[in-house]
């Protein structure tokens, strides 16, 4: 809508009915603009989980936790709370896997280059994504907390967003290069850092569903997606010991949060086991067996 050239002189104490006549009328078209301008449905709970399953389906998750950091966080719980919350933990998860990859890659291009100034720049590296990626991990704690209080994982939790637009690749290119000690540029960093959240999160996706990315791809055409509890359970206790290795002795050496991250991977094992009293299965028994012995294992090596 155009703008209207302002009046100028008007005095509003005048008497003039012409002036009155003109100063209705303004307020008429300002309240016309407002009106037209409103978005009811960017407003409230549902807006905002549209907005966040919108930056989503284009990848650009960090502005997708953003929107989701309201929802998730609301007290009383609305209808979109639980929604956002596993949204979240899927970004987080893929987040901890894509900022771990890069750590591992730079350090070992540290240690495989002979340049001394290449050595510097990837031992900055990978201190930088070490750091992202326990930002990425406590945050995954907290979603792990926000959906299992009281012991149990919410009834009816669905993974309701769209599969990305932009697919991760397979593989990194960049952190290969990387890998090998060859020094990256300024934009290739960048693109590998975009690439390898792209690409383990369309993984925590898949892992969230019980299958693969390509698998996620043709289901979520349909979301909502029903989650599977036993399943998700076993996605966030992985992706929480995950978490928890990058504060180990080896990497961020923070045993208070590493042994916090362990814990709750252990406690969201009993979630886990809880799920198949009503329906036993004596193979997800067993793999959930494997499981806490794992982080067993990985609280006596931490």
């Amino acid at each position: 809508m155009s703008r209207l050239r302002p009046v100028k002189s008007l005095r509003i104490g005048s008497s003039s009915p012409m002036v009155l006549l003109l100063v209705f009328l303004y307020a008429l078209w300002l309240s016309g603009c407002s009106s037209s301008t409103s978005h009811p449905h960017s407003v409230g709970p549902a807006g905002h989980y549209v907005e966040a399953t919108s930056l989503f389906s284009k990848a650009e998750f960090s502005r997708a936790l953003d929107r989701t950091y309201d929802l998730a966080k609301a007290s009383p719980p609305n209808e979109y709370t639980d929604r956002a919350r596993v949204l979240r933990a899927v970004i987080f998860s893929g987040q901890v896997d894509a900022f771990k990859e890069m750590s591992e890659a730079y350090a070992k291009g540290a240690e495989n280059t002979k340049r001394p100034e290449v050595k510097s720049e990837y031992m900055n590296k990978r201190r930088d994504a070490q750091q992202q990626g326990s930002e990425a991990a406590m945050h995954l704690a907290e979603v792990a907390r926000q959906l299992t209080k009281g012991g149990a994982l919410p009834n009816e939790l669905t993974l309701d967003a769209p599969y990305p637009s932009v697919e991760g690749p397979a593989q990194v290119s960049q952190l290969a290069k990387a890998r090998d000690g060859v020094l990256i540029s300024s934009d290739d960093e960048e693109a590998a850092a975009t690439d390898a959240q792209r690409k383990n999160v369309d993984d925590a996706l898949g892992a969230a569903l019980g299958g693969d990315r390509a698998a996620a791809r043709t289901t979520l055409k349909s979301a909502p997606v029903k989650l599977d509890d036993y399943t998700f359970a076993v996605f966030l206790t992985q992706k929480l010991l995950a978490g928890a290795g990058i504060f180990d002795r080896k990497h961020g050496h923070d045993p208070e949060r590493f042994k916090q991250l362990c814990g709750m991977a252990s406690d969201l094992t009993n979630v886990a086991s809880a799920t198949l009293k009503a329906t036993p299965d004596k193979d997800r028994e067993k793999a959930l067996k494997k499981l806490q012995d794992q982080i067993k294992t990985t609280l006596k090596s931490g």
